[in-house]
């Protein structure tokens, strides 16, 4: 008998893997001041790949051919396409902007499961959404605002651009792609093997693409600090945070759990305060406070049918 789906603690996994996603661009950063964007990006899924390998002994998989397809699909979606494009953004805008932008996935991901999941959020939900989404605008524009303390770290960054911003953007629309086929496979399959098979899938494409594109990645010559970041990047911001997502989308509506994201810009700016000196004003903390509430409400209050589940008449 399938174990019934426990709601509290497929938030509590969406909103911690949404937390950790918070310190990915955080530990990228210090990568890319010593390798370019694929370099990156392949450290970061290999050092993810290396944990999540022993499940395809432990976790055996029983998928069909439709759903190695599905599977291979995602995995390209999801790990080259998605990070080569949304780091190759970051690198050419700035972090707010790119905040700004991420902070729209909540709503573009309820609009998808809406269309192709036949999910139907009530309107708590949408105000949820509405509240959180209004939060990520906010710290955003908080950033922007911000005092000296952050002026020097967005200026080493970049400026915003028209073509960084647009790469962003191409990235979260791959993201939803990703997204949906996960939740597909996970409804059938267990998390861990999903997670495991697209990950280091994705990361085999990485390791054809990435020479191709960016040449071989470098080994000598990056520091300690780097390596580390690399291997937190991997471990908590990938590995991690995939399984918990992947586990959370099984027990949750995707379209709720999207709400969820927005505590990636949330951490992000919080990591920026404690860790990089930057200064938040009014404006973001407003925000902050939002994500917040959006995320207690949509958790305690909100419900979502899911049209296929409905009784027949």
């Amino acid at each position: 008998m399938r174990p019934r789906p426990s709601r509290t603690l497929g938030f509590l996994a969406c909103a911690l893997a949404s937390s950790f996603w918070g310190c990915g661009f955080f530990f990228g950063k210090i990568a890319l001041a010593e390798m370019n964007v694929g370099a990156m990006v392949f450290y970061r899924f290999g050092f993810a790949a290396l944990v999540l390998a022993p499940f395809l002994f432990t976790h055996r998989p029983r998928f069909s051919a439709s759903d190695w397809r599905a599977l291979l699909i995602c995995a390209f979606l999801g790990i080259p396409l998605q990070f080569l494009f949304q780091f190759s953004g970051l690198a050419r805008t700035t972090v707010s902007h790119a905040s700004l932008m991420i902070g729209t996935m909540p709503v573009l991901l309820a609009v998808a499961a809406t269309l192709f999941a036949h999910e139907r959020m009530d309107i708590t939900g949408w105000l949820s959404l509405a509240v959180s989404t209004l939060g990520a605008a906010l710290i955003a524009f908080g950033h922007e605002s911000a005092s000296h303390g952050a002026a020097h770290i967005a200026a080493q960054i970049s400026t915003p651009s028209l073509s960084g911003d647009l790469l962003v953007v191409v990235s979260l629309v791959i993201a939803l792609g990703w997204v949906l086929l996960n939740k597909h496979l996970v409804q059938t399959h267990s998390p861990i093997t999903v997670t495991a098979y697209v990950t280091i899938a994705g990361t085999a494409m990485l390791a054809a693409v990435v020479p191709i594109m960016y040449g071989l990645p470098p080994i000598a010559h990056i520091s300690l600090r780097s390596w580390l970041a690399l291997a937190a990047s991997g471990l908590l911001c990938t590995a991690s945070t995939t399984l918990l997502w992947n586990w959370g989308i099984k027990q949750v509506p995707v379209s709720q759990a999207g709400v969820l994201l927005n505590m990636e810009p949330l951490v992000g700016s919080v990591l920026g305060v404690f860790l990089l000196g930057d200064v938040l004003g009014p404006t973001a903390r407003g925000g902050g406070a939002l994500i917040l509430a959006a995320a207690i409400l949509i958790t305690t209050r909100s419900r979502t049918r899911v049209r296929e589940q409905l009784p027949t008449p």
